[in-house]
């Protein structure tokens, strides 16, 4: 156990937040407080507790990197409603902590850990083990993932952990098979803050690297310390490991070593592969959150009927679901974890011996995965074409291909390949990767956008090399076909800067492996499913037999808790009128962390839909449910909802501040549940709080009232026509407000008018005409399906250029714009054609996606009511 070397000391008192909850929840309590771990380092911490008093396990809730204790806080509030005491902080150099970002450094980060443990232990509410020793988990994604393996391994007093998409080894994730993981490890300095926010070792570590393009053995050993690898052989807690299937940081092999390794401790060890990862969005937070929930019931409660899961699960996706765009998941899981070898089966490739060049100064790069920009923007809108975003220049990569396959075939784990490299210099840099190719070669996928890349020293004289390929979960239709590729760049990566050329052929087949082909089971319903509507009854029995006054409303749907949002067929009629509908039979459904425009003509039924989600009107049919419950004028759940309908009403004499101090006294809840200063700070006013508010710009005015509107900082905020009267400038305040809203997790619904404007804020989009849905998805998947094409350059492209692009096959015409150029393709133009061509016009190419208005395509579906 690494003791702690210092008493943590409480600088500030607890300041009590109450959350508050329906009926069928207790509420939380939140404590917070700086505490003081030594060294002069003071970490920003919460405190949450619900129910009545008596022992319980803690559960420590750690952030992801570049974040705070502010995103785990919805996840503590459930774990602490579900019984245990939850305790958050933001890690060194983040949110309010002080301190030096060490990447988990045993002397720092983990330090804490322990010294966390150790207030937790003297905390009444606490379960005990024994003196100093508390029932405390470690739960936390990313960074906080590290954190929780390295705090089992360093303390023996924690006693189960959930670890997700993390890492085994610091060193092997930016420096993998010796090559430099750099833009990768640009985005942890600049989410840092900049290098003089990291230790001094660090800095200095990630400039020599960044300089040289090269790791050495010095920044390899800094990293290696600070790995849950080097106490691997001390890590024997239950442990359930969650990582992404779309992660180009922390692909499934680091999942996989940390298995094998707290396995062999004696360890239960569960492995589940998720939908997303850092470059793949949705993590499938609700039933990863309720896994962790199942696995510290089971191993800090000591619940036995806990149900833990399998020992691996996979999520696959089925395709699109009806209505929202969001892709349709299944879960196939298996008794046991099987690792990524399983059986494989062998793939004849095919192909000669090739040359290709790794061309000077490593440019122009291909393209694998877009670290940092997930699925949106640049080369990624291009998924929207019906194309992955991967790209190999011509003459910069070798390939090998198989024959169609003949039947499906399931790849579940990381395939092996043995190739001969040659080098015209005595090292060689080449990145692997396989594609799954369709018929006829017109579309190829990379699954998971993944690549390992190859450092092969002695090349000169050539040597056979055994390749293991990224870990995939994918399946290959039959009469596709295999192709694996041998690149000499990759934008995610640093390739040597001298000119070389490489040779590579075959040496044997390509393995892949295949386990769950098709054996594995569909993963059961959660447990809740069977026993939710028994709890449901029981309560509502209670509640009659005790004869509560109350207004009849259906009970909490527990598979929504976690849902802001969920209306089904929805409609509402004119008055007086027995088949004109203002709303009919409208259904969608909204997540967290989304910006959701809702767009329609005049007389779609925006502000009707409103007005019944907020309880003002009553609909005729269909059911609307806010976090699971349903919506009836005064449902205690609205209280977790903030909206500006019609515009907000101030006395102009008092500032700003005294307007908003007087609306929520009026709201009869407590002061400090207000949030003011937080609402203020998102809001964005500054000193003119101070004001009048009859000296208010009407631009001000509006954020004012979206600032009475978070007041309390409500998990769905509603806005209709937030823009209505601002200037340009104005109009771009209020988009930065809301999009600064929604970044903590919390979910924005705004109806505007103003097309352009929701295209620039909004992630989601439901389009409604004459009461009914026309469409709902992504703003990227409802706009990005023209035959225009925006090239972003570099610098501005002279006329001849644009006659050449012109002029290129598969081209109906180009036109320069500010900042690129315009590109209408024909019917037999494809954007990947298109991409080659302009680089061998060496056209400064930063970015291509498609050009649609989101006008365009509102009057496409709602057509044009000229």
């Amino acid at each position: 156990m690494l003791a702690a070397a210092a008493a943590v000391v409480v600088l500030a008192g607890a300041g009590t937040w109450t959350a508050v909850a329906g009926d069928d929840a207790p509420p939380v309590r939140r404590a917070d407080r700086v505490m003081a771990v030594g060294d002069g380092v003071r970490l920003d911490t919460s405190y949450f507790t619900a129910g009545p008093g008596g022992d319980r396990p803690a559960v420590l809730l750690a952030h992801g990197f570049g974040g705070s204790k502010a995103d785990v806080r919805e996840q503590a509030e459930s774990l602490a409603r579900d019984g245990y005491a939850v305790l958050t902080w933001s890690a060194r150099g983040f949110g309010k902590s002080t301190g030096k970002i060490g990447l988990n450094s045993p002397d720092g980060e983990v330090a804490d850990v322990s010294r966390l443990i150790d207030w937790l232990a003297k905390q009444p509410q606490i379960r005990l083990d024994g003196k100093g020793d508390p029932r405390v988990g470690v739960a936390g994604g990313s960074y906080g993932g590290a954190v929780a393996l390295l705090a089992a391994g360093h303390d023996q007093r924690v006693d189960a952990i959930a670890p997700a998409i993390t890492y085994w080894n610091l060193s092997d994730a930016l420096f993998p098979n010796g090559v430099f993981k750099k833009l990768w490890a640009g985005l942890f300095v600049n989410l840092g803050g900049g290098c003089d926010r990291f230790e001094d070792q660090l800095c200095r570590m990630y400039q020599r690297v960044a300089e040289s393009g090269q790791p050495d053995p010095e920044a390899v050993e800094l990293l290696d310390r600070r790995s849950p690898q080097a106490v691997g052989d001390r890590i024997d807690v239950p442990t359930l490991l969650m990582q992404g299937q779309t992660d180009s940081l922390f692909p499934l092999g680091q999942a996989d070593r940390a298995a094998q390794a707290i396995r062999a401790n004696g360890a239960p060890v569960a492995v589940d592969w998720i939908s997303g990862g850092h470059d793949g969005g949705d993590m499938e937070t609700d039933r990863v959150q309720a896994r962790v929930g199942a696995w510290f019931d089971r191993y800090l409660k000591g619940d036995e009927s806990a149900g833990t899961g399998p020992g691996f699960r996979v999520s696959r996706t089925l395709g699109s679901g009806s209505g929202d765009g969001e892709p349709r998941l299944e879960g196939v899981s298996a008794d046991s974890y099987p690792g990524l070898g399983g059986e494989f089966r062998p793939v004849e490739l095919r192909g000669r011996e090739q040359s290709f060049d790794n061309p000077a100064g490593a440019s122009p790069p291909a393209v694998s995965a877009l670290p940092g920009i997930g699925g949106s923007g640049g080369l990624s809108q291009l998924s929207s074409l019906g194309l992955g975003v991967s790209l190999d220049f011509p003459g910069q990569f070798a390939a090998f291909e198989s024959a169609p396959v003949r039947e499906d075939l399931q790849i579940t784990g990381s395939p092996t390949a043995t190739v001969h490299v040659k080098s015209t210099r005595d090292e060689a840099v080449l990145f692997a990767k396989v594609y799954d190719v369709a018929p006829g070669g017109a579309q190829q996928v990379l699954p998971s956008q993944l690549v390992t890349p190859i450092r092969v020293t002695d090349a000169g004289a050539g040597k056979d090399v055994r390749i293991t390929l990224p870990a995939v979960d994918h399946e290959i239709e039959s009469g596709h076909r295999l192709r694996l590729v041998l690149s000499s760049t990759d934008l995610g990566y640093a390739s040597p800067a001298a000119p070389a050329t490489y040779t590579v052929s075959l040496k044997g087949d390509l393995k892949v492996p295949t386990a769950l082909g098709g054996t594995g089971q569909v993963a059961g319903l959660p447990a809740w499913v069977w026993w939710a509507p028994l709890a449901g009854a029981a309560v509502a029995a209670v509640l009659l037999l005790t004869a509560r006054r109350r207004t009849t409303a259906p009970p909490p749907d527990p598979a929504l808790a976690e849902v802001p949002l969920q209306i089904t067929d929805l409609s509402k009629r004119y008055a007086k009128s027995t088949d004109r509908y203002a709303v009919r039979d409208l259904s969608f459904r909204v997540e967290k962390g989304q910006v959701l425009g809702l767009l329609g003509p005049n007389g779609a039924g925006k502000t009707t839909t409103l007005r019944m989600l907020m309880g003002l009107i009553a609909p005729d049919g269909g059911d609307i449910r806010v976090f699971g419950h349903a919506i009836a004028p005064g449902a205690p759940v609205l209280s977790r909802v903030g909206a500006f309908v019609e515009g907000a009403g101030f006395l102009p004499h008092l500032s700003g501040r005294e307007n908003l101090e007087l609306y929520w006294r009026a709201t009869g809840r407590p002061p400090e549940d207000a949030h003011l200063d937080e609402a203020l700070e998102i809001a964005g006013l500054g000193d003119a709080l101070a004001r009048a508010v009859r000296t208010y710009s009407q631009g001000m005015r509006q954020r004012l009232a979206i600032a009475q509107a978070m007041l309390g900082l409500p998990d769905l905020l509603i806005l209709d026509e937030p823009t209505n009267g601002l200037d340009p400038p104005q109009i771009r305040e209020m988009r930065e407000v809301m999009i600064r809203y929604a970044a903590a997790g919390r979910t924005v619904i705004v109806s505007s008018h103003l097309l352009a404007e929701v295209e620039q804020t909004c992630t989601h989009l439901v389009v409604m005409d004459h009461g009914r849905l026309v469409q709902a998805g992504p703003v990227g998947e409802i706009v990005g399906s023209g035959d225009t094409l925006l090239v972003g350059t570099s610098a501005r492209v002279d006329a001849p250029l644009v006659e050449k692009v012109a002029a290129l096959p598969g081209v109906a015409s180009a036109a320069a714009t500010d900042g690129g150029l315009l590109v209408r393709l024909d019917s037999g133009g494809a954007a990947r054609d298109l991409i080659a061509e302009l680089v061998r016009l060496d056209v400064p190419v930063e970015s291509v996606g498609p050009h649609r208005r989101l006008e365009d395509a509102f009057l496409t579906l709602i057509g044009d009511p000229a």
